[in-house]
């Protein structure tokens, strides 16, 4: 073996070299110890041999003396190769080593070594060769040790790392590499050392001599030993920005194909190219569309004008600080501007800021040259959005927090997405004109935002069916409740147009109605039947505007979560049954009894009530999502239970996978609602019993307030106990025992007091001198909101109390 660390001991001063063609022997044991020396070997060393002989071989080797002597005994068919040899005078000699098994007199195994002094000039001329084609290696090289300490560089390394060998030999990558890619090639050290295979790595490193960072595909490989046995391990790295940058742009444009123009909305495919090209092309990016297409009207060719609208703008920076106009406003550009001359020319152009053209701009545009000063904006691209020989906008990029400038290679994959967005904004502008009206219609009858729950956590999709019949009567909705209760409800019209569309709406709008009242599952499902029949009653038997006959049924599924109980009740009305899936990632069907339709009138409904862990995922979504052309309801069922088995965190992320269950454009509507069940911790709970007698008021309010001051809330304690006074004293002189206090310290703070009396108290304006009715009236206005619910025990009148501003 050869130890390189120890090539710089060989430069004079050596004892004279025994003659090289008469080799020395020895002969060591089983147990690595010396049995025989011959005169050859005493000479060459210096050891005699009554020294040597009885002693261990290791003795007489250098640095890696242990390892060289299990090399030795370890090779079943010997071995040949170089070692470094201790002399007696404490020198280093290099020699030729060949190592024979044999048997010893009495059949034990032994090993005959025989060593030749080797003349540095004769292998010296055979490995300059390695050493110059590792030192002058253009490729960044390096070896490490088992211990990550660097032994060797090459020239591509130290060019790279901005240091010279010396300075890199002993230290650890950490300490010479920039950033985290220190630590990652450590990591792939350690990881090729203890499993011997090589290991590749790809890391983006700044490097000392480019003024931005490089993609590097880094190889490790093993250094194996005669016992083959990872030593060393060896680095080579390979510069892969160009096709880092190649592969970068293929897939954004392969992005740009499948997120751009996924919806027939002018506005939305103009957002979506804003939001593809900022963070993957550009810091900042704004969209500005002819003022004609967003009414689906046909621009006019030659004639583009200065004035256009915003349609899309995206920033790196969070509430988009570049911007000088807001979405949906006119921005004026002046004649001599480059967006101005790009939709006159239809042609693209790239630009520094420190162009002629730029300036030009800013000096007829002062707020607009303010911000390219304050955000340090230093190259822009402006591209044209053309459609079938129309221009219909201008896209303007820009860069501020890439240090690196646009180049003509990023003005062409530019140019390619702004055709595919022009193209996807064409197709918005034609459908725009003959959707707008269902358009409208659905999102003014959809919930528009789902506000935040403190019972669940939610995420939505709604996908209109890709048919022509139009928009559908599909729905769900999020419905907070009293006592941090939330309830879930998914439903479906049968049928497609605007008259489906406005049934929904007419029935989401009475389930909120009735689910204000704090009606059970069951009984509002016989209030929203009811409501149908009625309905029916009313409607024609033919949709003349679209010429449709179709039955006015509709299905529901309304489910109430508690997190204080952890409590679901749900009933059906003729609806898919609801998927729960538990923390461990078990998908199941929710044993529902579906129910007869909503419109047929006079029959039950029933109600199940199970109790949910926390982290429960509850799933509620219409026909449309399992059922389709080609396949049936079971099997899209058992789909939908598949794609539900230990799901994503992200609710978002469940979502997708969900609706990519159904063909893109969907068969039929698709409603999905999807909630993940949280619990309110027991130290945001207190419930008291009451006793039923009007002096226990004083002492609840008191104990109240104590609590109150533990969750820190003293701001609000009078208006607390105003509300805790009036409701305990109206239930102690008017309810029923027993009595319950409950306050829960959510979002807001709600203040539930229950007795066993059904009849429930009113809110009436007192006169002059009636000595009470005053209490409800008061309470009403200090609260946010208040009401009752009735369950089978009796009531619980409730109210909510706004927590101060911290």
């Amino acid at each position: 073996m050869r130890d390189s660390s120890l090539d710089d001991d060989f430069d004079g001063g050596l004892p004279p070299r025994p003659d090289s063609s008469v080799p020395a022997t020895a002969v060591i044991d089983a147990h690595g110890v010396v049995t025989g020396w011959s005169s050859e070997a005493e000479r060459l060393l210096g050891y005699g041999h009554d020294e040597v002989v009885g002693q261990p071989a290791s003795r007489l080797l250098g640095s890696d003396a242990a390892r060289s002597t299990e090399w030795f005994l370890a090779m079943p068919f010997g071995w040949g190769g170089r070692s470094v040899l201790r002399r007696r005078d404490g020198r280093h000699l290099d020699v030729s080593v060949r190592v024979y098994p044999s048997l010893d007199g009495h059949g034990r195994p032994q090993r005959l070594i025989v060593v030749s002094p080797m003349d540095r000039r004769h292998w010296g001329a055979v490995d300059s060769v390695v050493e110059e084609a590792f030192d002058q290696a253009i490729l960044p090289m390096a070896i490490f040790d088992n211990e990550l300490r660097t032994l060797r560089t090459s020239r591509g390394m130290q060019r790279e790392a901005g240091r010279t060998e010396e300075q890199m030999r002993g230290r650890r990558p950490s300490e010479f590499l920039a950033g985290s890619a220190g630590e990652a090639v450590e990591e792939g050290v350690r990881h090729v050392l203890a499993s011997g295979e090589s290991h590749d790595l790809h890391l983006r490193i700044r490097s000392r001599v480019a003024p931005a960072p490089r993609t590097w595909t880094i190889t490790l490989s093993p250094l194996a030993d005669p016992l083959r046995r990872s030593a060393r391990v060896q680095l080579t790295a390979v510069d892969t920005t160009e096709q880092h940058v190649a592969r970068e742009r293929l897939a954004l444009l392969n992005e740009v194909s499948t997120r751009v123009g996924s919806t027939l909305d002018v506005s939305r495919t103009a957002q979506e190219m804003a939001d593809v090209v900022v963070g993957n092309l550009a810091d900042f990016a704004t969209v500005d569309l002819l003022d004609p297409l967003f009414r689906g009207v046909e621009p006019q060719p030659g004639d583009p004008g200065v004035a256009l609208r915003r349609a899309a703008q995206q920033s790196v920076l969070p509430g988009m600080p570049e911007s000088v106009i807001a979405t949906g406003e006119l921005d004026h550009y002046p004649l001599d501007s480059p967006p101005t001359r790009s939709l006159v020319t239809g042609r693209a152009s790239l630009h520094g800021t420190v162009d002629r053209a730029i300036d030009v701009w800013a000096a007829g545009d002062p707020g607009r040259a303010e911000m390219l000063r304050r955000h340090g904006i230093h190259s822009v691209m402006v591209i044209p959005l053309r459609a079938r020989g129309i221009t219909l906008g201008v896209a303007v990029l820009a860069r501020h927090r890439r240090p690196d400038p646009f180049d003509e290679d990023d003005l062409q994959v530019a140019e390619e997405i702004g055709a595919r967005a022009a193209v996807a904004v064409d197709n918005a502008r034609r459908y725009t004109r003959e959707r707008a009206t269902a358009l409208a219609l659905q999102r003014s009858l959809l919930p528009q935002r789902l506000g935040r729950q403190e019972a669940v956590e939610v995420a939505s999709r709604y996908l209109p069916a890709g048919s022509g019949a139009g928009v559908g009567g599909d729905w769900f909705d999020v419905i907070p409740l009293s006592g941090a209760r939330v309830a879930l409800v998914a439903g479906d019209v049968v049928g497609h147009g605007l008259r489906a569309s406005a049934t929904m709406g007419r029935l989401r709008t009475a389930v909120r109605t009735l689910a204000d009242v704090d009606l059970p599952p069951d009984e509002l499902l016989v209030h929203l039947d009811d409501l149908v029949v009625h309905l029916a009653g009313e409607e024609v038997g033919e949709d003349d505007s679209e010429n449709v006959v179709t039955d006015l049924v509709a299905t529901c599924l309304y489910l109430v979560y508690d997190p204080v109980s952890r409590l679901c009740t749900a009933a059906s009305a003729g609806h898919p049954p609801p998927v729960l899936t538990t923390p461990d990632g078990t998908a199941q069907f929710v044993d529902l009894p579906p129910g007869p339709p909503l419109g047929l009138g006079g029959l039950p409904f029933e109600t199940v009530e199970c109790a949910l862990d926390p982290d429960s995922l509850l799933v509620l979504y219409t026909n449309g999502l399992i059922a389709t052309e080609d396949r049936d309801v079971d099997t899209g069922m058992a789909a939908l239970r598949r794609a539900l088995t230990r799901p994503d965190r992200s609710l978002e992320s469940v979502c997708e996978n969900l609706v990519a269950l159904v063909p893109d454009p969907p068969d039929d509507d698709v409603a999905l609602v999807v909630a993940r069940t949280k619990v309110l911790d027991a130290s945001q709970v207190v419930t008291w019993d009451v006793p039923a007698e009007p002096a226990a008021v004083a002492g609840i309010r008191a104990e109240v307030t104590r609590r109150l001051a533990e969750w820190g809330m003293e701001d609000i304690t009078y208006t607390v106990e105003l509300v805790v006074s009036e409701l305990v004293t109206n239930a102690v002189r008017y309810g029923t025992p027993p009595i319950g206090l409950r306050v829960i310290h959510n979002s807001t703070l709600i203040v539930e007091v229950s007795d066993g009396s059904g009849t429930a108290p009113h809110l009436r304006r007192a006169r002059v001198f009636d000595e009470g009715g005053r209490g409800l009236m008061l309470v009403a206005q200090v609260t946010e909101r208040w009401g009752t619910r009735h369950t089978q025990e009796g009531k619980t009148i409730w109210a909510e109390v706004a927590l101060a501003d911290p």
